[in-house]
């Protein structure tokens, strides 16, 4: 279930209240004349049912909630309460398959964000997965695919497509058309550096065996990007985060990045440009896999 805690204003309390209890899907309200300080207004609070949540929000935010007073929700974890069941239970639907829009926003908003952390980490998955490359080593790949957040631009794009959020489309665009170039570049100049050094030992990318399929542009390359683009969705929308792990090591936008700096350092233009390719090519296939079970459960809602 989730936790709605709602401030509203004065005018507002009567609506919300019925509003509030005329919905099976709502249960434990508790109301607070007065509490609210900034903005001025009750507080409100209650637990929904997920299935219930975007009903309940939408009427909020057209009563004016949003505008003149403030909606939160929160993610509860363990409830034990009969009422609780039976709000479940009258709701329709089934608590799975809900799809908050208004989380899911909230959520992919947040982590598609271009910030110092984001190009940190992006920077970080590509210089493992350089290293990976230069020492034709897929376990040290993996480490770079485990570590790249991409991922969460990429679920911004799909949720801003659906949902028709050209904030959100612009926020995600910016930390990946922007975020790769640097973390890419950054790299570059580490991977010379090694070769000056003599860390990285390296005549051409053409004789790597393990990890050769980074660069290898297929058909098969396309169906794991859109079955991983699935699976991370549908890991977002039901609050199953653990399938996130499996999406991060099956999808090559790191990988490829990392290859394709490594093949530009030795002169394999042709590969480096393969591996820019197929970094391409499992971005659009993440998003559009994910736009597609978005706009699929939202049918089906």
């Amino acid at each position: 279930m989730l936790h709605l805690r709602v401030i509203a204003p004065p005018g507002l309390r009567e609506a919300v209240l019925e509003l509030l209890t005329g919905n099976a899907g709502v249960t434990h309200l508790v109301f607070h004349r007065d509490a609210a300080l900034d903005p001025r207004g009750d507080e409100i609070t209650a637990e929904l049912a997920r299935e219930s949540a975007n009903e309940v929000i939408d009427a909020l935010k057209k009563i004016g909630v949003k505008e003149r007073g403030a909606i939160t929700l929160d993610l509860v974890d363990t409830v034990l309460s009969a009422r609780a069941y039976r709000a479940e239970n009258e709701a329709e639907g089934d608590p799975a398959d809900a799809v908050v829009w208004d989380e899911l926003a909230a959520r992919t908003r947040e982590e598609s964000t271009l910030n110092v952390t984001f190009v940190a980490f992006l920077t970080l998955a590509c210089l493992i997965a350089a290293i990976g490359v230069a020492t034709d080593s897929p376990v040290t790949v993996v480490g770079g695919m485990v570590v790249g957040p991409e991922f969460g631009p990429l679920a911004a794009l799909a949720v801003a497509l659906v949902r028709k959020r050209a904030y959100l489309a612009r926020r995600a665009g910016l930390a990946l058309v922007i975020g790769f170039p640097i973390a890419m570049a950054i790299t570059a100049v580490a991977v010379l550096a090694g070769e000056a050094l003599g860390w990285i030992e390296l005549a051409s990318t053409r004789h790597l065996e393990e990890v050769d399929f980074i660069f290898r542009v297929g058909p098969l390359s396309l169906v794991v990007a859109l079955l991983a683009g699935a699976a991370g969705m549908l890991s977002l929308v039901s609050a199953k985060s653990a399938a996130l792990v499996g999406v991060f090591i099956s999808v090559t936008t790191v990988p490829a990045a990392g290859y394709a700096v490594v093949a530009a350092t030795v002169g394999d233009w042709d590969i480096a440009a393969q591996s820019a390719l197929q970094l391409v090519l499992n971005i659009v296939a993440v998003v559009v896999a994910g736009a597609l079970v978005l706009w699929t459960r939202r049918l089906a809602g």
